[in-house]
């Protein structure tokens, strides 16, 4: 079928992948060349790539991923401990998703709730990732054992998300469309920098059954079972290997409230990365800037 999202990705095809028994992912697929895994953040879809997937396109088979409980992936229950979205579960979606579609290895670039997933792909699949961009975060662990009080005021969906269910599935599910337009509206560039078309995919795609429960479980899982895995990593010393670059908004909480380099250097052996002139939605309200920065070092490094 035609997929909603298809006029933002000219040339690309819509494939739905069943990646396990009962769970599909959802993604977008075009160009060619060395493999490319995109992932979204929150409160979004694999449509936030729309305005620099054409180029992408021209260097890599690019693949623009819906995590699971977003977008039209599967949105399974998350059960008591919320397993079913860790990480680590998510993660291997995305290399089954990738084999599937016949590639073994792959480079990632990742924003947001979709950068989480990237650090735990990179751990726990590195000879599957050559290397990997990451957009607007540090990581989880770095990032609740910081947490201040300018945090939580700015990231409060961080602690309201988390909440036991079903209160703030009920409060999304009473008018998710101005959740979506709340959240990302109240970031510091507003809703200027968003195609009416790709706010409008948010927007349906947060009102589908068990989306508003998927975005929730995705932050329970991360304030609870990803700990448990990242304080693991680090009593055995496991590292990041492969080449991390690390992009942020200079207009960003982020920027504001951590140091995202330094963060990341203690948890990877080869990290780069500087501020981007923009806010949170870095490939929507920055697209050449970010373009300029990930084409040269998400190549592929000649033998």
């Amino acid at each position: 079928m035609n997929h909603p999202a298809l006029p933002l990705f000219p040339s690309f095809a819509h494939h739905l992948v069943a990646v396990s028994p009962g769970m599909s992912i959802s993604a977008m697929v075009g160009g060619q060349g060395p493999a490319l895994l995109l992932l979204h953040g929150h409160p979004q879809t694999l449509a936030i790539w729309h305005k620099v997937a054409p180029m992408l396109a021209q260097h890599f088979t690019v693949v623009a991923a819906d995590l699971r409980g977003y977008g039209d992936s599967s949105k399974p229950e998350g059960g008591p401990d919320h397993a079913a979205y860790a990480k680590r579960n998510m993660a291997q979606d995305m290399v089954a998703l990738m084999r599937h579609l016949g590639f073994a290895r792959f480079a990632v670039l990742a924003h947001d709730r979709g950068a989480r997933v990237a650090h735990r792909l990179g751990l726990d699949h590195s000879q599957a990732v050559s290397r990997m961009a990451l957009l607007d975060i540090a990581p989880t662990l770095a990032m609740y054992a910081q947490t201040t009080e300018a945090f939580a005021r700015a990231y409060w969906h961080w602690f309201f998300l988390i909440q036991p269910q079903p209160m703030p599935e009920r409060l999304i599910e009473a008018n998710p469309a101005a959740y979506v337009t709340e959240v990302m509206g109240n970031r510091s560039a507003g809703l200027a920098p968003f195609d009416p078309r790709a706010l409008a995919e948010y927007q349906r795609c947060l009102a589908l059954p068990g989306a508003a429960h998927g975005l929730c479980e995705d932050y329970r899982a991360s304030a609870g079972i990803d700990l448990v895995h990242d304080r693991e990593d680090i009593a055995q010393g496991r590292h990041l290997q492969m080449p991390i670059q690390v992009l942020w908004g200079a207009q960003g909480v982020v920027q504001r409230c951590f140091d995202p380099l330094k963060a990341w250097q203690k948890v990877a052996t080869q990290v780069s990365g500087q501020a981007l002139p923009c806010g949170h939605y870095i490939a929507e309200e920055a697209p050449d800037a970010l373009l300029a920065q990930v084409l040269p070092f998400l190549k592929p490094t000649p033998a």
